[in-house]
């Protein structure tokens, strides 16, 4: 046999495996999104080639723009330094929700609600994994450590999406939801983005209810009447409560939201978190211990730019930026400091202020026994 000929064989490797597909048919990325044409819903955002990206890019031959934009926040490292980061503990315990599996429990309800409605799943996925990607070590205490530094104060859903994912050259829609998931900003312009919002605040909800309980903060007897009655006092009744609730009531009104009965009583849940769980001494307490190292950080390191990782002060500050020419104490290098610090995980935070700073042991935010 020559050359030739060998080079055009196909050489297949199998395991020993009696397992197979029988006649396969292989589903292209058009024949995918010709699909979405009559299985999605009317107002459901459509995949179209390789999306709509800052940086236009050849469309993949099997997975839709969605779909890759999912694929690469989960392969990208900032959502990996989501399981170091608080959801409500600090250094969570084994059992005890951290950044990560918050957006994968995010995920799952926003898949169940657009599934249902005939949303594009993929997108809702992708804004659900990468949602909390901007998050600072230590919660939402972060967000008020690092805001004295940047002029427009710092947001950790705009921060995500124009910081911290920015190298991922995302699609404008999956931006758009996670830009936009926060009840303070702006509504997302898809009803996927929409679904997103509804669903973290429905998943952090519950499951900061379920860890509080575990660590013997409240109880299920605590719970508001109208949370148990409507809701029921189990995580599982009360997530298949809101699920079908919003369902029911984007069915009836052609609008994403919730039905009025449930709605008051997530409402009512959430006021109960924040008076029981988030805003208790020992939250407080772990929030200033938080600010203070973080603030530290920051201008520790805004007064040593170039100790700052370049590829995170470039995607901080643009590629117009000459990083050799950045000046300590300018605002260009409190950006980079902050990019940097916001980056970190509770646990690197907590080292960089022992090594960095001689920072006082006592004086760290600690974990709830």
């Amino acid at each position: 046999m020559s050359g030739h000929e060998l080079g055009e064989q196909v050489v297949v490797a199998h395991r020993d495996s009696h397992a197979t597909v029988g006649e396969a048919h292989i589903m292209t990325r058009e024949a995918r999104e010709d699909l979405e044409g009559t299985l999605l819903a009317s107002n459901g955002t459509r995949a179209v080639g390789a999306g709509n990206r800052a940086h236009e890019e050849e469309p993949d031959p099997y997975r839709t723009c969605f779909e890759r934009d999912r694929d690469r926040i989960l392969h990208d490292s900032a959502f990996r330094r989501l399981a170091g980061k608080t959801q409500v503990f600090v250094f969570p315990g084994d059992h005890q929700r951290n950044r990560m599996t918050h957006a994968l429990e995010v995920a799952q309800v926003a898949r169940s609600i657009a599934q249902a409605l005939s949303l594009n799943v993929p997108l809702a996925e992708a804004m659900a994994i990468g949602h909390d990607c901007g998050h600072g070590p230590g919660g939402h205490a972060s967000e008020d450590a690092l805001s004295p530094y940047l002029p427009d104060g710092f947001d950790h859903a705009p921060w995500g999406a124009d910081v911290t994912l920015q190298p991922l050259n995302l699609c404008a829609e999956t931006l758009d939801g996670i830009r936009n998931h926060s009840w303070s900003l702006p509504a997302p312009q898809t009803p996927e983005g929409e679904v997103v919002s509804w669903a973290d605040r429905i998943a952090y909800v519950c499951h900061d209810f379920e860890d509080a309980a575990a660590a013997g903060i409240v109880t299920p007897g605590m719970l508001p009447d109208i949370v148990a009655e409507r809701c029921g006092r189990d995580r599982s009744t009360q997530l298949g409560t809101f699920v079908r609730a919003m369902i029911t009531a984007t069915m009836s009104t052609g609008r994403i939201g919730m039905t009025p009965d449930i709605a008051e009583a997530l409402a009512a849940f959430r006021s109960f978190n924040y008076e029981h769980v988030y805003l208790r001494p020992a939250s407080t307490q772990q929030a200033d211990a938080v600010i203070a190292l973080l603030r530290a950080l920051v201008e520790h390191y805004a007064d040593r730019p170039h100790a700052i990782p370049s590829a995170t002060a470039r995607a901080a500050l643009g590629d117009g930026v000459p990083l050799d020419l950045i000046e300590a104490g300018s605002q260009e290098s409190i950006t980079a400091a902050v990019a940097y610090v916001a980056g970190m995980t509770d646990r690197y935070a907590c080292e960089r202020g022992l090594v960095e700073l001689n920072w006082d042991p006592t004086k760290l935010p600690t974990a709830v026994s």
